[in-house]
């Protein structure tokens, strides 16, 4: 099947064939005429699937058709609450690229920068807020946000959502908004936990899992050498080198450790940014933009950039150390062999890391492959 024989406007037909979509994936497949039927959908996928599409297309379908009274002060008709500021954005960058020929106004919402043209922008009206729930609660108590009529409640990143503590967040939404709407639910992994929150805010929702036996991308290679410690720096240094027009990043354990290695690279002349929480976020932004635009090609990064950051052309995923937690390995893995491209994937484990290694290779079902130093 192709987009072209969706129900769907042709405004945003034209604008997916200039994309360059032309097939669904698998869960944009799955999911896209259960939402344009009107279902509530709980989808559990893995990352670089195709996930963020797969809502943004029906839904601004059906905004575009149906009929709009005068926009009020504040008031909304999606809201999709995503756990982090980067996601916020680049959803909200989708939205507006997808939608570029329709009459559909998206604004995406977060915290660490100054609220007032955000606020600004709420007044003149929009149709799809993409926001992390800090500052979305900050402007609900202000009287700047009306969630009070929207059509469509979008739960995306789910697991993150609430491994970050977004579970009190995410039900008090549910006291400011219709009992009548249509509620998407997106996570990459399933859980207790996911299930239990999925049934609070579903209701007779269509069920989608797309979950592989190996949860990484079989557009990934992934692979692990043994590596002390103290070498890390001298291999990372080597395959930056042999690679000089590769584009990477680099995933380390905590924001020191990133400084510290973002200066070991700058000592034997490799240009590298940071990127954690403890940059300002607008810093952040430019150093995203600046990666995707390949202005700058090393990124050496926090797990704060595991999750659902789509950038494209990232030649190699390199696990400087492993993660503690295990699906985050398949979230950073995730970060390259996007769509239909192929990607590479190089961890270094210390002897104080076999333990996660193991855990990793538990949690994926596999043994990963060993790459002989």
């Amino acid at each position: 099947m192709k987009f072209s024989d969706y129900s769907i406007s042709n405004d945003i037909k034209d604008q997916l064939d200039l994309m360059g979509f032309n097939r669904p994936t698998d869960i944009q497949f799955k999911a896209i005429k259960h939402i344009l039927d009107g279902e509530d959908v709980m989808a559990i996928a893995q990352t670089g699937t195709g996930k963020t599409a797969a809502f943004a297309i029906p839904t601004l379908d059906m905004l575009q058709r149906s009929k709009k009274s005068k926009y009020k002060k504040g008031s909304i008709r999606c809201l999709v609450m995503v756990p982090t500021r980067e996601l916020a954005k680049q959803i909200a960058g989708v939205y507006r690229e997808i939608g570029k020929k329709t009459n559909v106004k998206v604004l995406g919402l977060f915290g660490g920068v100054e609220q007032e043209q955000q606020i600004r922008t709420l007044n003149n009206g929009i149709d799809v807020l993409v926001s992390t729930p800090g500052r979305m609660f900050d402007l609900i108590s202000q009287g700047a946000i009306d969630i009070s009529g929207i059509q469509f409640l979008i739960l995306d990143e789910a697991d993150l959502m609430l491994d970050l503590g977004f579970a009190k967040d995410i039900k008090d939404v549910m006291r400011f908004i219709p009992q009548k709407r249509q509620t998407l639910f997106f996570s990459a992994t399933i859980s207790k936990k996911i299930k239990s929150l999925a049934y609070d805010v579903v209701k007779n929702a269509i069920r989608i899992q797309i979950s592989p036996k190996n949860p990484v991308a079989k557009t990934i290679t992934h692979s692990v050498m043994e590596v002390e410690m103290d070498d890390k720096r001298f291999f990372l240094e080597n395959i930056i080198k042999e690679n000089e027009e590769g584009k990477f990043i680099v995933f380390v354990r905590t924001k020191v450790r990133v400084e510290r290695v973002v200066a070991a690279m700058g000592r034997v002349g490799i240009h590298a940014e940071p990127l954690h929480g403890g940059v300002d976020q607008k810093d952040r932004f430019t150093t995203l933009d600046r990666f995707s635009k390949g202005e700058n090609k090393i990124l050496i990064t926090t797990d704060v950039a595991c999750r659902g950051i789509d950038i494209p052309n990232v030649d190699a995923v390199i696990n400087y150390d492993l993660p503690d937690n295990p699906e985050n390995y398949v979230h950073r893995c995730g970060r390259t062999g996007r769509g239909k491209n192929r990607g590479q994937a190089i961890s270094f484990c210390s002897k104080e890391e076999l333990v996660l290694l193991e855990a990793i290779e538990e949690y994926t079902g596999d043994e990963i492959d060993r790459f002989e130093v």
